[in-house]
């Protein structure tokens, strides 16, 4: 009886603290960037006290106001310029330049990366995994393998920003219709949340116990039933 309380109140605690938790850690990052503005001139300074999410609401502004401007043809020959100048950079300008491929390519509604969810047998025949399609391999791979290739993205779990990166025969690929919504969270759920609205039993049988202890119900008086 006492664990099948202990396991309710996880059911309950356990989700919520996890999400106050990554909100609370992603507001105090955003609220850091508040510090670029002079200490007289911050809200903290004029309001005499703090106010949680601001740097939030400064980020969310800057990049829109960005936006705006790049969107023009002043804005534009304002970027260009200021590439040109980092470009002649030696380090600057390989970091900039793989960052902003990178991001253009992910942003693209005409790219090819993570628009599709793969099914491949990694790492061996025999086991499967889910991946991501990033494109289409280069045609010197394409030559010297003699097939198709594409570039495919194999997350970890439960982190998938961290992964591998391989290229795999087109013929060795299957693309599923799961989201990449969904594949995501399979991954960083280890499983337990499949697509299709289907819950893994066990997290059923959790539900259903915490269902019956909410209901002041006990499991042997619903059997008896």
């Amino acid at each position: 009886m006492l664990k099948r309380y202990l396991i309710a109140g996880l059911l309950v605690w356990l989700p919520l603290g996890v999400t106050v938790l990554v909100i609370r850690l992603l507001v105090t990052f955003m609220d850091k960037l508040l510090n670029f503005i002079p200490v007289k001139y911050q809200p903290e300074t004029l309001l005499g006290f703090h106010i949680p999410g601001l740097g939030v609401v400064l980020a969310v502004l800057i990049v829109l106001i960005t936006g705006i401007i790049v969107a023009n043809f002043f804005g534009r020959q304002l970027i260009a310029a200021w590439e040109s100048l980092l470009g002649r950079i030696p380090l600057v300008r390989t970091i900039y330049h793989s960052v902003k491929q990178v991001a253009v390519t992910l942003f693209s509604p005409q790219g090819k990366s993570f628009r599709k969810v793969l099914l491949i047998e990694y790492p061996r025949k025999g086991i499967y995994t889910l991946a991501f399609q990033t494109g289409d391999a280069v045609d010197e791979v394409r030559e010297k393998a003699g097939m198709e290739v594409i570039n495919v993205f194999v997350p970890t779990t439960p982190n998938p920003t961290s992964g591998f990166f391989i290229m795999v025969p087109e013929q060795d690929v299957q693309v599923l219709d799961m989201s990449i919504d969904e594949a995501l969270k399979m991954i960083m759920s280890l499983g337990v949340i499949v697509p299709g609205g289907k819950e893994n039993p066990a997290i059923q049988k959790a539900t259903r116990e915490l269902s019956d202890v909410l209901s002041g119900e006990k499991p042997d008086d619903k059997d008896a039933k």
